[in-house]
């Protein structure tokens, strides 16, 4: 996995800035605090690397998605609000992205032979939705669930218990429990999300 490069970030001198929370990160990027930034990267970089992965791309074509979505971050750092979600709005910069360079891909490969079988659209349509509702699933948990349910399964392999717990600041034997209940919601989420999906439409 290629990280993203920090050179770009500045450096003030004397700016030290906790970054216990999204917006805590936010304030501390763009106030050029590299603690914040290697913070941001490591709570959020796997999340965006498993959009494209989740959507069959390459790991070239993933570096590329995470590449270009904290680049995006870093130019658009300054109109980001406190309203903003930080894990569900890079997500939504990274799926644009994967599209991009998906149809890119399909562009070319469709002047380089014609007579490629066309990908599924419906299966590809299908696998978009799923992750559109996981990402606006997690965003709808609170932060400390959204923060240990990405841990535990947007990072390859998983961190133990115990380095969890240090990373969160909680008690190793809270996180077992924690986690059941968050899944919980999350699941309930999900079911609404596709509830909401199959209900017709009002004006049918």
């Amino acid at each position: 996995m290629t990280r993203f490069q920090t050179g770009n970030l500045g450096r003030r001198e004397g700016v030290e800035c906790r970054v216990d929370n999204d917006r805590q990160l936010i304030d501390g990027c763009r106030a050029g605090d590299r603690r914040a930034w290697r913070r941001l990267l490591d709570r959020y970089e796997r999340l965006v690397y498993a959009v494209p992965y989740n959507l069959g791309m390459s790991g070239e074509d993933a570096d590329d998605v995470v590449q270009s979505t904290f680049a995006i971050f870093l130019e658009r750092i300054d109109t980001l609000t406190t309203n903003d979600r930080l894990g569900a709005w890079l997500s939504t910069v990274a799926r644009r992205q994967t599209f991009r360079i998906w149809e890119r891909r399909q562009r070319d490969q469709a002047v380089a032979d014609r007579t490629v079988e066309s990908v599924d659209d419906s299966a590809w349509a299908t696998r978009i939705e799923e992750v559109e509702w996981v990402d606006r699933a997690l965003a709808g948990l609170n932060e400390r669930c959204r923060a240990l349910l990405t841990l535990l399964y947007f990072t390859d392999p998983p961190p133990p218990y115990d380095e969890i717990a240090r990373d969160l600041g909680r008690p190793v034997g809270s996180i077992g429990p924690t986690r059941a209940r968050c899944l919980a919601t999350l699941e309930k989420l999900l079911a609404e999300l596709v509830e909401e999906s199959d209900a017709p439409d009002a004006t049918d």
